[in-house]
């Protein structure tokens, strides 16, 4: 059972997903408005939030930054939007997954527990190392060479997605997939973007690359300075 909180402003949709998910053996709290939600999700810490962007007193995104600016609590997005580059956007701006409406509750719920078992890990944070690259996973810490170097929450999965697969090429749509969760092609220069963010944290540019080595029209490896 997981504990939920469902922020929608609708009546009659907060209404049936309350029903229906709790019918699923989830304890379900609700909130028709951003702040109460944001009080309510500061004040329970419940195992995953479900968040409407039409809410009457503050705009889903927006409260969506105000909760990642504090929290780690899993998100997903309920949306009526459903342009890839908004769905980029929100899963850049820290949202675990997202449901299109009109959805039904069994999809909803399939999404929470999907979510919910890769948020799961193990119990003992590793620590993952590639040549000076030293990873804290369950701090979500980077050093370089000894040095803490400040990186974004998507930065951080990005690195950390790599450096579980030392000298692997990965490709763009592998990371696109199980970085930003985005299950289809499309969005190549969202990773491109991060990726120069990335170097340019860890010293390097695409053209003199120490750590993170491009390969042509395949993908990027990250693997040990020679």
């Amino acid at each position: 059972m997981a504990r939920l909180l469902l922020i929608e402003d609708d009546p009659a949709i907060r209404g049936s997903l309350l029903r229906a998910l709790r019918e699923r053996g989830h304890a379900v709290a609700a909130s028709p408005a951003a702040m109460d939600g944001l009080q309510t999700a500061l004040a329970e810490r419940p195992d995953l939030i479900v968040l409407d962007l039409g809410l009457p007193d503050l705009d889903g995104r927006e409260l969506l930054r105000m909760l990642r600016a504090v929290s780690r609590i899993p998100v997903i997005i309920a949306t009526a939007r459903d342009e890839e580059t908004e769905m980029v956007r929100l899963l850049d701006a820290g949202a675990d997954d997202y449901v299109v409406k009109p959805f039904t509750a069994a999809q909803l719920d399939a999404r929470i527990r999907a979510v919910l078992r890769r948020g799961a890990g193990p119990l003992a944070s590793p620590v993952l190392t590639v040549g000076g690259l030293s990873i804290d996973v369950g701090a979500r810490t980077v050093t370089l060479d000894g040095a803490p170097i400040e990186l974004s929450p998507r930065e951080f999965d990005l690195l950390h997605h790599l450096a579980q697969r030392p000298g692997q090429v990965v490709t763009k749509r592998d990371l696109l997939s199980e970085v930003w969760q985005v299950p289809y092609g499309g969005a190549d220069k969202t990773v491109d973007v991060h990726l120069s963010w990335l170097r340019r944290k860890l010293g390097e540019t695409a053209q003199e690359p120490r750590y993170l080595h491009t390969v042509r029209g395949v993908g990027v490896r990250l693997s040990e300075p020679a």
